[in-house]
């Protein structure tokens, strides 16, 4: 088959998944191409990639990616300023050691861990078949019982096929087969209700994808002595009078400890300030200012003017981290209501925009932990008390903002920011790895197609909440993180699948997998290489422009 004729099967087979309407790009607000803008991109140097040889050149303007492509959404920033953007003396010797280490022990470290794993399925497997037999046995000894008793009107249900002599190797009917009414089913709920007792009671099960804590430790191990070092020496930064952010952000590159993970985010995000005499008062007038928009604006959100913006943000909210159930709380999915519908009406250049809610959850998740020391994938907030929960929304809110400021360009009027950051990292990809550049030219796959949401999410549709988190610590820490760092992220992120790619033989198949990345295992080991990778192209490209371009 052509790769125009999987292209129409893919899109085709995906219709469910990647409506056509603008609305589902944009939210209510967006037309999706601005065609002056586009023709400076083009002018500014940012062509179109050659069209196959021996076939027409097709149309590439964002108006034709946009009407293929699927709920994507998030990030960008100038041209100039990505490849004016010169190192930060971030500690690079430490950085750079840490990123050599990394990538030199993950290999190891994740050899051992699938050890460890399979070690620990093999011994799940073993407990499970141990308290079956179990369960069989007490069954067999209540069924002699009965037997012994002259019950012979109430045999025990046979679960699996079984010979009877008196039938030459036929099978017995099993329970099931019984007349509907007759005195077996009292049997039958009788022997079910005991095997349900014998079972030892399990909390419900989360999905892998959904879970917060690290996938590479089992449970909560005991903090080792560089990780209890680390935080001593994060709480003696943070106990000062004034904190050292500079020092802070160089400690908090590498990943925060949880405990100290709120009151970092905050600082670094310049929500709160360095001297710690001023934060309290600080928090109690940004938390009353918050509360504030609510009183004066929330109640407007069904006038007419602002009726499709909350519309947008109420059926948005139910979709957002759907496996975990923190966000499928009534109380939870009202913070984010108001969180979202807030800032739109505070920022009308761009409005809400879908994919602005999932910003929210990283902050929510992160202060709510504040509060909390279990874990909070089925944590109740109703168990916390108000004042915690108003806290807890209004910090989100506000560092959500601050966050927000720095990729603004990206929501609104035909999202500029994402178009530039698309096309910088086609060219990115184009110089540091040219086979999957050139495998995704052949089968006339677009960035844009899946780059996309990369950029308008961060990354947070195609990676789990907590390695999520984990990338928000450095981006927090380096300069520029959210709107120059990402793009780095997003090229070291598409190499990682460089084998996966270069195997797929068609658009439908390349597609398929670059919409849905196998990072459900992932936890900080995976996430700390894919940031040493990405600071490693952010050394050799940013600091040199000439490179960077062809």
């Amino acid at each position: 088959m052509s790769n125009e004729g999987n292209k129409k099967q893919f899109w085709k087979r995906n219709a469910a998944k990647v409506p056509g309407s603008i609305q589902h790009v944009y939210g209510a607000q967006h037309p999706p191409f601005d065609p002056l803008l586009h023709a400076n991109l083009i002018k500014a140097g940012n062509r179109p990639p050659p069209a196959t040889p021996g076939k027409p050149k097709k149309a590439t303007t964002f108006q034709e990616f946009e009407s293929i492509t699927s709920d994507a959404w998030d990030v960008g920033d100038d041209d100039d300023e990505l490849l004016a953007m010169a190192a930060q003396n971030l500690n690079i010797e430490v950085v750079m050691e840490t990123a050599n280490k990394v990538i030199e022990n993950h290999s190891k470290q994740q050899e051992r861990q699938r050890l460890d794993d399979t070690t620990e399925l093999e011994q799940r497997e073993e407990d499970t078949q141990e308290e079956v037999a179990e369960d069989e046995e007490e069954d067999e000894d209540d069924e002699e019982d009965r037997v012994g008793e002259g019950d012979v009107t109430s045999p025990e249900v046979s679960f699996a096929s079984q010979s009877s002599p008196y039938t030459d190797g036929r099978l017995v009917k099993s329970q099931s087969e019984a007349p509907i009414g007759s005195p077996k089913d009292a049997a039958g709920e009788h022997a079910g209700l005991h095997r349900q007792r014998s079972l030892p009671h399990r909390p419900p099960l989360i999905p892998l994808v959904a879970r917060m804590a690290d996938q590479n430790t089992s449970g909560t191990p005991a903090m080792t002595e560089r990780e209890a070092s680390r935080l001593d020496k994060f709480k003696q930064l943070l106990t000062g009078p004034n904190t050292d952010l500079e020092e802070l952000r160089k400690l908090s590159w590498s990943g925060i400890p949880r405990q100290v993970r709120p009151i970092t985010w905050k600082l670094l995000s310049g929500y709160l300030p360095a001297n710690a005499e001023r934060r309290e008062s600080v928090l109690q007038r940004k938390r009353q200012e918050y509360f504030g928009f609510i009183q004066q604006y929330y109640d407007s959100r069904n006038d007419e003017n602002h009726q499709d913006t909350y519309r947008q943000i109420h059926i948005d909210i139910p979709r957002t981290n759907p496996l975990i159930p923190l966000f499928q709380q009534a109380s939870v999915q009202e913070i984010f209501e108001r969180i979202l519908f807030i800032w739109a009406i505070r920022h009308p250049a761009s409005g809400y925009v879908q994919g602005i809610n999932d910003l929210v959850t990283p902050f929510f998740v992160v202060y709510v932990f504040e509060y909390i020391e279990e874990e909070v994938e089925n944590f109740d907030v109703s168990s916390l008390q108000e004042e915690a929960l108003r806290n807890i929304e209004a910090d989100s809110f506000w560092c959500m903002s601050k966050l927000l400021d720095g990729i603004q360009d990206n929501y609104t009027f035909a999202q500029p920011g994402i178009q530039r950051k698309v096309k910088a990292l086609e060219e990115l990809v184009s110089r540091i790895d040219e086979s999957v550049h050139r495998h995704m030219q052949q089968y006339e796959v677009e960035y844009l197609q899946f780059a996309f949401r990369w950029m308008n999410n961060l990354l947070m549709r195609e990676l789990p909440l907590r390695c999520t988190i984990r990338l928000w610590d450095t981006y927090q820490a380096e300069p520029e993180g959210f709107s120059h760092f990402h793009l780095y992220v997003c090229a070291a992120f598409l190499v990682r699948w460089r084998k996966e790619i270069l195997e797929e033989r068609d658009f439908q198949g390349l597609m398929i997998l670059l919409q849905n990345l196998p990072t459900m295992h992932w936890g900080n080991e995976e996430v700390s290489v894919l940031l040493a990778e990405a600071y490693r192209l952010k050394f050799a490209f940013a600091d040199a422009p000439n490179h960077y371009k062809r």
